[in-house]
């Protein structure tokens, strides 16, 4: 434990590829600027595999693969050797209000991967020819894991198609849609999602 906080220590804390960041998130590529407990500007922290990392916390360690998470409250620390690439997405502190949809409905042929207080983490799963019925999201990080195409109908507006792209997180608006998977290969993404405040 005290070698784990010795190479924590030695790490600044926002070094790394910021590849996102705006008043609620800083996403980082390939570093873990937001590893150290008690750190002011880092409290909640997801970390999404994106190849085979290690991750050590505490006593224990774990190997993750592609769109494996792992969730971090304020007082915990962890390290992750690369191997592979990864996400830190860290939620700031005193961010402001979550922007919601004007409904709220959940989205169904999903995987739920965690349930917190202030935010969700799930896996976005849809089949090639398959259809998400009307559904809702608030304000959320989008990390899509591979190439696919969509369908999609917002409320009151036009169609629309989408194409995915894997491996660049994306902040989107809150929405009421319906989703169709237009596309040849299944969608997989990890999309962490604000809860209304």
């Amino acid at each position: 434990m005290r070698l784990l906080l010795l190479l924590l220590l030695s790490r600044p804390v926002f070094a790394g590829d910021v590849v996102l960041e705006n008043d609620y998130v800083r996403v980082t590529r390939d570093a873990a600027p937001c590893a150290l407990a008690h750190v002011p500007e880092c409290v909640d922290r997801v970390i999404v595999a994106l190849g085979e990392v290690n991750l050590k916390a505490e006593d224990t360690s774990r190997t993750m693969t592609r769109g494996d998470v792992a969730v971090f409250g304020p007082s915990e620390s962890y390290d992750v050797r690369q191997g592979g690439s990864f996400f830190e997405v860290a939620i700031k502190a005193n961010h402001p209000a979550v922007q919601t949809p004007g409904e709220i409905i959940a989205p169904e042929k999903n995987a739920a991967r965690y349930d917190g207080k202030d935010f969700f983490v799930f896996e976005e799963k849809l089949e090639p020819g398959d259809t998400r019925a009307r559904h809702s999201h608030s304000q959320r990080v989008v990390i899509q894991l591979n190439r696919s195409r969509l369908e999609q109908w917002p409320d009151g507006q036009p169609s629309k198609i989408v194409e995915t792209v894997p491996d660049r997180p994306g902040f989107n608006p809150p929405v009421i849609h319906t989703v169709k998977n237009v596309g040849d290969v299944p969608l997989r993404g990890i999309i962490i999602e604000f809860k209304p405040r």
